[in-house]
């Protein structure tokens, strides 16, 4: 019997090593932007062909108002952990153009085979505003949620992230869609010769910016929501994991299908669904997602202490990255004292910290993913390499913001206020298994 040590496989080519072209993301980014590209420039054709050049630039022009405060209410609603700008971009995009081409030509399509079919054209209308619209549409803008689910899956960690991408998305269908009733409504008005606030283009611009800029976004908030609880559910429970997005995106087509069925309830139907039913459901889902969002910030301080006993992180950190208003106020102090790009990898600080809070929580709870250690481990190496340049704003930040905490000397028999000496002690026992890293 041979005793030689068996020699090791040869090492792969490095051809064998490089994926194919098509997996590449050069060439993944490259067929995506075409493609939004060529959807853009075909909705321009559309509405141009539809609405007329003056129609075009008049809706283009008044479509816009509502679409900074859109972006920037998500954005905000995002601050806690912010998601790249580039997934913004993306869903925006997708909506304002793939999104919106594909409900062009399937409701076209279909209400118009509908109509030959039955020879009932009004009928036709009625059934592709209450039935067709709502399931196409919500469809196309689900699209852009399930692709940023897919392929930026450490990107989408929970509710929150669901409800910016699926509400960014819809704010770019709304965006062209909008274009397209104000500009046909311009056009209406040139016909007819009126304008001022008896205008049809005045109408409109009331209705759908004013009264109605978040209904878009209601609507598809809910799959966004069904894509957010599905990133927090279990590898194994995959059954769930695929019911959750599902019912959120039946739950967006029964408020679309309410909503555009709204005006066929009599002259009063609109406003009494808006009032009754599209007001207490907006304030509801934003309630829903400050209360996400607040819960959020309370796991950093629960999850955390446990790096700064094993001495990843400083006392004063659970604290700093829990509360905005530390936050702020350590972006202020490194913008100041350190420079921009030492704000900027504040942010990229507390993103990974957000992130690891996130994680140590599922492990926590059982719902470990089974890449857990390794993803554990990079989050912790990437703090440390961050943390000389972070660490003087997150301290400073804490040591302000802080409210004091009786604390008696021992010569005086009443109680004197002064700050805590230490930040983010540990709440209560940590499972071993866990969080076993020492710097």
């Amino acid at each position: 019997m041979s005793t030689s040590a068996v020699p090791p496989p040869p090492a792969p080519h490095p051809q064998e090593l490089r994926p194919r072209w098509w997996k590449r993301p050069a060439v993944r980014y490259t067929a995506l932007i075409a493609l939004l590209a060529v959807s853009g420039v075909i909705i321009l054709a559309l509405v141009r062909e539809q609405t007329g050049t003056q129609g075009l630039l008049v809706g283009l022009g008044l479509a816009v108002f509502p679409v900074p405060i859109l972006v920037t209410a998500f954005r905000w609603l995002d601050r806690t952990d912010p998601a790249p700008w580039r997934n913004m971009v993306f869903a925006f995009a997708w909506g304002a153009c793939a999104a919106t081409l594909i409900a062009i030509l399937a409701n076209t399509f279909t209400t118009q085979w509908i109509a030959n079919t039955t020879a009932d054209p009004d009928g036709a209308d009625t059934l592709g505003a209450t039935l067709i619209a709502p399931v196409v549409e919500e469809t196309a803008k689900a699209a852009a949620v399930l692709l940023v689910f897919l392929f930026r899956r450490r990107q989408f960690t929970g509710l929150v992230d669901g409800v910016v991408i699926a509400g960014t998305t819809a704010a770019g269908f709304a965006f062209t869609e909008n274009i397209l009733y104000l500009g046909s409504a311009f056009g209406t008005d040139q016909l007819s010769g009126d304008g001022g606030v008896a205008s049809v283009t005045a109408a409109t611009f009331f209705v759908r910016v004013i009264m109605s800029p978040f209904a878009h976004p209601l609507f598809t908030v809910f799959t966004g929501i069904g894509f957010g609880l599905s990133a927090l559910t279990p590898e194994r429970r995959r059954a769930r994991r695929v019911l959750l997005p599902l019912t959120g995106l039946v739950l967006a087509m029964g408020m679309h299908s309410l909503w555009n069925g709204s005006a066929h309830f009599g002259p009063l139907g609109f406003f009494v669904v808006y009032g009754v039913f599209m007001v207490p459901v907006f304030g509801l889902l934003t309630w829903l997602v400050l209360w996400t969002r607040r819960r959020g910030l309370r796991q950093l301080r629960e999850e955390l202490p446990v790096y700064v006993a094993a001495g990843w992180l400083s006392p004063a950190e659970p604290f700093a990255l829990s509360s905005m208003r530390a936050r702020r106020v350590a972006r202020e102090y490194a913008t100041h004292y350190l420079g921009k790009p030492a704000a900027k990898t504040l942010a990229e600080y507390t993103s990974t910290a957000t992130a690891l809070a996130q994680l140590r929580r599922r492990g926590r709870l059982g719902h470990a993913p089974t890449d857990f250690v390794t993803l554990e481990h990079h989050l912790l190496t990437t703090l440390w390499t961050l943390r000389p340049t972070t660490r003087p704003a997150l301290e400073y930040a804490a040591h302000t913001t802080t409210p004091p905490t009786p604390a008696p000397f021992p010569w005086h028999p009443h109680p004197t206020w002064q700050h805590p000496p230490a930040y983010g002690l540990p709440t209560g026992p940590y499972p071993p298994q866990y969080g076993g890293y020492r710097a």
